[in-house]
């Protein structure tokens, strides 16, 4: 029964890691591929310095825009779960998917016009007299990177945390007020780490498909918001190099891997050290 589902999983997914995996290890020759074994692809990308830069860059939008989407859906969640009436959550979960009604690419348009020059944020602080005329630091750079797909990868963090929230027992939480803590260390000692397995799988949803982000940095990033989709792109359209690409994207890999464990493992010592 799991054969057609294994058959596409091999054929759409570890067919292609595989053949980029074998590509990073050939030669680039002249409009064509030479198939010979080399680590000089790997050689180039970690000794280049631009290409560092824009690994670093990538890994710290990503982070960032993962710590910002978690902190502020976190929020969202605990109100839905613990303030709205069951009667009316289905509402509230509606509202927060309408964004997945539009395209990605418009929602990433709309930005654009909203931290544009002349945008709805700069108008704004115009007509309220704080700045006499359009700040660009919201656009065409990082922040504008940061910004967009916090927005756009919101629902994805709420979701998971409110399923966690919603399995936590509330006789716990009386308990906890029954022992003497405070609605705070209440918080911080049973909610939270009740709700951890939630936060994680928000963080790992947001972070790994962020850091291989295109068409945000390509739309609103400008030449210093460019990240690594961008340059593996370029290497592969432009400079028709595809081991220099594919080892570009396996080393992208390799970071998103060695970040998730790392948060894994520190998450594990986190929940231990609670207990």
């Amino acid at each position: 029964m799991i054969s057609p589902t294994a058959l596409y999983a091999t054929l759409l997914l570890a067919a292609p890691l595989v053949t980029i995996f074998l590509y990073s290890f050939w030669t680039d020759g002249y409009l064509t591929i030479v198939h010979e074994f080399t680590l000089q692809n790997y050689i180039d990308v970690w000794s280049n310095e631009a290409f560092r830069a824009v690994m670093l860059r990538s890994l710290g939008v990503s982070l960032a825009v993962t710590a910002v989407t978690v902190l502020t859906a976190f929020p969202v969640a605990y109100f839905v779960s613990f303030h709205v009436h069951p009667s009316k959550k289905s509402l509230w979960l509606f509202l927060i998917t309408i964004p997945f009604w539009t395209s990605y690419l418009i929602r990433v348009f709309l930005w654009k016009v909203i931290l544009g020059y002349n945008g709805v944020v700069n108008s704004g602080l115009m007509g309220l007299g704080i700045t006499d005329e359009p700040v660009t630091f919201i656009l065409y750079n990082v922040n504008s990177v940061i910004i967009t797909l916090a927005h756009a990868y919101a629902p994805f963090a709420i979701l998971p945390i409110f399923v966690a929230l919603e399995k936590i027992d509330r006789s716990f939480l009386e308990a906890g007020r029954d022992l003497g803590e405070s609605p705070f260390m209440t918080f911080i000692r049973v909610t939270l780490p009740l709700a951890m397995p939630g936060v994680i799988s928000s963080v790992l949803i947001v972070f790994i498909p962020t850091i291989g982000d295109y068409v945000t940095p390509l739309l609103v990033g400008g030449p210093e918001g460019r990240m690594v989709a961008n340059l593996i792109e370029l290497s592969y359209k432009k400079l028709d190099n595809y081991p220099m690409g594919s080892a570009i994207a396996i080393s992208a890999m390799g970071i998103v891997v060695a970040v998730s464990l790392l948060f894994l493992f520190l998450n594990r010592r986190y929940l231990k050290g609670g207990k």
